[in-house]
């Protein structure tokens, strides 16, 4: 993914090389061991080859020099001590001509930066369902609910795996056993009786057997049906292809400003991810009373739909504009 991403970016910037200049100065000796500069009156330009001209009988400190080449503002030095410079073509020039000055081709520009943000939101169709299925039995004795609650608890099961098919996923998530307590005014509780709950979560993939469990469970024994939610296993395309609007509309943004200034994205500096989110899609209301008003001949109607993928991307650009 972050190598379609970075792909993406290039072919985007593909115009933000550095931009061929010439300058004239006088060479020096910089902080940095065995580094020169071309020093102006107004700038420093940090010569990153400087070892390809000490051959050059003319290449000492004081000489007016004149240079093309290219300025690398992504280059990191120790003492970033002048504008990074990849000299091309150097050539001593006359001193008298122009003292301890600079010239620079092209019209004299300058840089910002702006941070953009960039969303998307991608539709896709949900290829697994999760169903929560309780029993919840109530005795006088603790061991009676528990007894008839393990009784009804694998019917249930037994139900449920039958109907979802070989290919579902069937698993215990969560047990309970508690007291019933009546509280009054002034009073300590009473225990009036126990509670047991037994809950197992099915996993599956044909979405069209979803209403068939769940009748299936209620038929067998089940008395609370906790949630169903339908969600996306393979999402990595789904994902990819948010992610991927979502850094276009980011780097959208960052050429609108650029356009705005009259100048252009000459590189992207940062490529942040926000957010990635699938979002379930769980069926509305309580499912307990519509599955247990539910008899033999209606089956329950279960409608999938559509899931949102969203994806947030922040884009860091540098903007050349003209002063």
């Amino acid at each position: 993914m972050i190598t379609s991403v970075l792909a993406l970016v290039v072919l985007c910037t593909a115009q933000a090389f550095a931009r061929e200049i010439t300058v004239r100065g006088r060479l020096a000796k910089t902080v940095e061991a065995g580094g020169w500069v071309i020093r102006s009156d107004s700038q420093k330009y940090l010569i990153l080859n400087a070892q390809r001209f000490h051959s050059e009988s003319w290449f000492r400190e004081g000489t007016g020099v004149e240079a093309t080449g290219e300025t690398k503002t992504d280059t990191i030095t120790i003492y970033m001590e002048g504008i990074p410079f990849e000299v091309r073509v150097m050539r001593p020039f006359d001193e008298g001509a122009q003292d301890n000055a600079t010239a620079v081709t092209g019209s004299q520009r300058r840089t910002t930066r702006v941070v953009v943000a960039g969303d998307a939101i991608v539709q896709a169709q949900p290829d697994t369902a999760i169903i929560t299925i309780s029993v919840i039995t109530q005795n006088k004795r603790a061991l009676d609910a528990q007894t008839e609650n393990a009784n009804r608890s694998e019917q249930v099961v037994r139900a449920v795996k039958a109907a979802a098919g070989a290919g579902a996923e069937v698993k215990t998530s969560g047990y309970n056993l508690q007291p019933m307590q009546v509280y009054r005014e002034n009073q300590p509780p009473t225990i009036t009786g126990y509670q047991a709950s037994n809950s197992v979560t099915v996993t599956m993939s044909d979405l069209l057997k979803v209403g068939a469990v769940i009748d299936a469970a209620s038929q067998a024994g089940a008395n609370n049906i906790n949630g169903v939610a339908f969600t996306l296993r393979k999402d990595r395309p789904a994902k990819d292809q948010a992610l991927m609007e979502a850094t276009r509309a980011a780097l959208g943004k960052a050429q609108a400003i650029a356009q705005a200034l009259g100048g252009r994205v000459v590189r992207i500096l940062e490529v942040q991810e926000s957010g990635l989110t699938p979002r379930p899609i769980y069926a509305d209301g309580d499912m307990r009373g519509r599955v247990m008003a539910q008899s033999a001949n209606a089956p329950t109607p279960i409608e999938v739909g559509t899931l949102d993928i969203s994806s947030q991307v922040q884009l860091t650009a540098e903007i050349e504009t003209a002063q």
